[in-house]
């Protein structure tokens, strides 16, 4: 995956990436917002059919950066979106 410079932010918009990306996408993410003293972060995955929200939850689940998560309330995208709460730094 090519490296991207961007502004560290609480939502992290997954439409612009390609699929094979995300899992790596992810713990870079996770890594620079927990750096950036953020630990609660909005993943938007769409509501489509479900296939990347799925896929997003699988990788939450295993990844240990993640303490819990959640869909989003309506007005911050419903089930299309993922809450997402993130171990501080020690």
């Amino acid at each position: 995956m090519q490296s991207v410079n961007m502004l560290i932010e609480d939502i992290l918009d997954l439409h612009t990436f390609k699929p094979k990306d995300i899992p790596e996408l992810l713990v870079d993410y996770f890594e620079a917002c927990i750096d950036a003293d953020i630990t609660s972060v909005r993943i938007v995955h769409g509501k489509g059919r479900g296939i990347l929200k799925k896929r997003v939850l699988e990788l939450l689940k295993k990844n240990p950066m993640v303490i819990s998560f959640r869909d989003a309330p309506l007005e911050a995208g419903g089930w299309g979106a993922t809450l997402v709460e993130l171990k501080r730094h020690k």
